[in-house]
């Protein structure tokens, strides 16, 4: 080998060195959490405007399919008040001299016969 090739291979080696320690740097740069995690905040940041966007445009497309899809998961949300105001709105006002009586039977624990329930007013006027 000629000292001319000789410094040829040194200057290539030199030059490729040079490389890769630059590329092992990025590298190094590109594989940092905080770079990772910035990242991945900017990727989510994108596709939520993305997103808000293309919703925008469906409900400007269809504001009355908007609105009852709208309408329909504030009815569910509101299920159980809506249930009580509609029984109340219905319900038999309760009777002054009506007694009445309710058992939990969840357990089978107690003997389901018909209660006797007796007016203690009642009683004493009999006296």
């Amino acid at each position: 080998m000629s000292a001319k090739q000789i410094y040829e291979a040194r200057r290539a080696a030199d030059v490729a060195r040079r490389q890769l320690l630059a590329t092992a740097s990025e590298l190094q740069e590109r594989l940092r959490p905080g770079t990772i995690a910035s990242n991945a905040w900017e990727g989510v940041k994108d596709r939520s405007g993305e997103l808000a966007d293309d919703a925008v445009d469906a409900v400007k497309a269809r504001p009355v399919a908007a609105a009852s899809v709208l309408a329909a998961f504030t009815l569910f949300l509101a299920r159980a008040p809506i249930r009580s105001a509609v029984s109340r709105l219905f319900a038999k006002p309760a009777d002054e001299d009506l007694v009445t009586t309710r058992l939990d039977a969840g357990d089978g624990k107690y003997d389901l016969t018909a209660p006797t329930a007796v007016d203690a007013r009642r009683e004493g006027a009999k006296a």
